[in-house]
């Protein structure tokens, strides 16, 4: 039984999950209270030094990183990973993109504008996150024009990556329904069997704060 450590809360956690699901693993969630500090506990180091989540556990094999553990998912399970090494080469290529422009804006806008206390918010800076990310979903939509998923026409982890934010609740200044493409395409990955949106899969959620 794969153990995924993460929290509700977490997009990249909700990438690891949202492959281990879809790819019809064993699984299960291991709550990691971040917002208490778990993360930076001497236990929660010593099996990720970098003191983030996710962190998978295979038997004695331990993983970090989303994209990581991604990968080794869809390797292990032979889903959501291409079927020939050019398609496999461009769903890296989609899922290197996912790191720099769309997860490592979207996160950081997204944990600014709802996680952050008020007084330590930046209009600035979030107009400034929002603009890199409203370019990169311009990117993305221009894509969906001519594929149904990312990297052809099966979903893949490159899709798993990419949308790994935008099906979060909390406000962000994303709406999907400004971008008819990307709609279309959550709207075909919500409907993949299994799917579930992020507080659906893993515990913790800003309700469980309130």
């Amino acid at each position: 039984m794969i153990k995924l450590h993460c929290f509700g809360e977490s997009g990249n956690a909700y990438k690891a999950a949202l492959t281990l699901e879809l790819s019809e693993a064993e699984w299960e969630p291991v709550y990691v209270d971040f917002f208490s500090g778990a993360t930076r506990g001497e236990d929660f180091r010593a099996m990720n030094v970098m003191g983030e989540v996710p962190v998978m556990e295979d038997g004695d094999l331990i993983l970090t990183q989303s994209g990581v553990i991604q990968d080794y998912v869809s390797s292990k399970t032979g889903k959501l990973g291409g079927r020939s090494a050019a398609e496999r080469r461009d769903i890296l290529r989609w899922m290197f993109f996912d790191n720099h422009k769309v997860s490592g804006v979207a996160g950081v806008l997204r944990f600014n504008t709802n996680f952050l206390p008020k007084e330590k918010r930046n209009a600035d800076v979030n107009a400034f996150l929002l603009m890199r990310l409203t370019s990169a979903l311009k990117i993305m939509e221009t894509q969906l024009e001519d594929t149904p998923y990312l990297a052809g026409d099966a979903l893949s982890i490159a899709d798993i990556a990419c949308v790994g934010y935008l099906f979060y609740p909390e406000p962000f200044g994303f709406d999907r329904t400004e971008f008819p493409h990307i709609d279309a395409w959550m709207t075909r990955i919500e409907g993949t069997k299994g799917f579930k949106h992020p507080y659906d899969l893993m515990p913790g959620s800003p309700a469980d704060r309130s």
